[in-house]
């Protein structure tokens, strides 16, 4: 269907892990997907009126993005820089969402002693006495990443499907694939060299460049997406603490709190008197502090003196100049 010239498309993955992400992502911040009816391939967001979700496969969200029929994709990494092409016509807002978290890398058989090392793969040319064959859906990927890394001769051979059996009957030496856990390939008997890491992937938000240059509706949308996922996504890695000190003064629980090392706040605590019937003050502190620090927090916070302390999490953290839109704005005056 051809896209009417007010339309402001989003696409999301049909189905899979990228899919339930990305429909998360956006539930949870304040965009749910109304969509009665699951099979159709059209849907709304309530809360951003004439904006149409399209349901797409990640590869198809990427072409249709550079072809102009989409505005804005949810997809892997890994597909967005396979398929983006060379012209330049799509923007990457957000490289890293925090889901659909896996890599992408050389595999070979554990039957191959002594082979454990991209490097060590030109002794199994040499062996060979022809180039290596290596099958993969992500073709470009894999020559650039072969390129970059010595001068082993490869033919790349593009598989759909499952890879996995390849080197076992025999279409292919090695192969190229996505790895999340690592189960399959250890089902199949297959492992990951060493130095063949080619990318690291995971959920990212592109966009049709020319339309956000030329479509203020467009650039709009683009800066509430961003504002609203940065927010959120640095709130995740970060807990809200609240706890009650003794005092003489606001300032001086303040000093007791800068001479720690992980309470000090974003930009320094929050202090307030508390009105209590006792002759001590006391002083009620607000502190942010990093999820993965929150141990060491709380012992801080006993030690200048806290008491009935609360974690709470944080739902959003947005920043007085938000860098995702500083670089949105920076990319389109380039």
């Amino acid at each position: 269907m051809a896209k009417q010239a007010s339309e402001i498309r989003i696409a999301l993955p049909s189905k899979g892990l990228l899919a339930q992400g990305s429909k998360e992502l956006l539930e949870n911040v304040g965009l749910a997907i109304y969509n009665p009816n699951p099979r159709q391939y059209q849907a709304q967001i309530p809360s951003l009126p004439g904006v149409v979700v399209i349901f797409q496969r990640p590869g198809d969200i990427v072409v249709s993005i550079r072809n102009g029929n989409i505005d804005f994709g949810f997809t892997g990494r890994d597909v967005f820089l396979e398929k983006r092409g060379a012209n330049g016509s799509i923007l990457e807002l957000h490289s890293a969402l925090g889901f659909g978290v896996c890599s992408l890398n050389v595999i070979a058989p554990e039957s191959w002693e002594g082979i454990d090392h991209v490097r060590d793969l030109k002794i199994y040319q040499k062996q060979m006495g022809r180039p290596l064959r290596v099958a993969t859906k992500f073709p470009k990927l894999t020559h650039s990443f072969f390129a970059d890394n010595g001068d082993l001769a490869i033919d790349v051979i593009r598989a759909e499907g499952t890879l996995e059996i390849a080197p076992t009957v025999g279409y292919a030496d090695l192969i190229v694939d996505l790895v999340s856990t690592g189960t399959t390939l250890r089902d199949n008997r297959l492992k990951i060299l060493a130095g063949g890491q080619v990318i690291q992937s995971q959920a990212c938000l592109i966009a049709n460049l020319d339309g956000l240059k030329n479509n203020p509706e467009t650039l709009s949308i683009a800066t509430q997406l961003l504002e609203l996922i940065g927010a959120h996504l640095r709130a995740k890695q970060n807990l809200a603490i609240f706890a009650n000190v003794r005092g003489d003064s606001a300032e001086s629980i303040a000093e007791l709190v800068f001479q720690n090392e992980t309470i000090g706040g974003l930009q320094g605590p929050t202090i307030s008197q508390l009105i209590t019937r006792e002759k001590e003050k006391w002083y009620a502190i607000h502190l942010i502090v990093q999820a993965n620090q929150l141990h060491q927090a709380i012992k801080e916070v006993r030690g200048i003196g806290g008491s009935g302390v609360v974690v709470s999490p944080v739902s959003y953290i947005f920043e007085e100049e938000p860098p995702e839109i500083k670089n949105l704005l920076a990319a389109l005056e380039a």
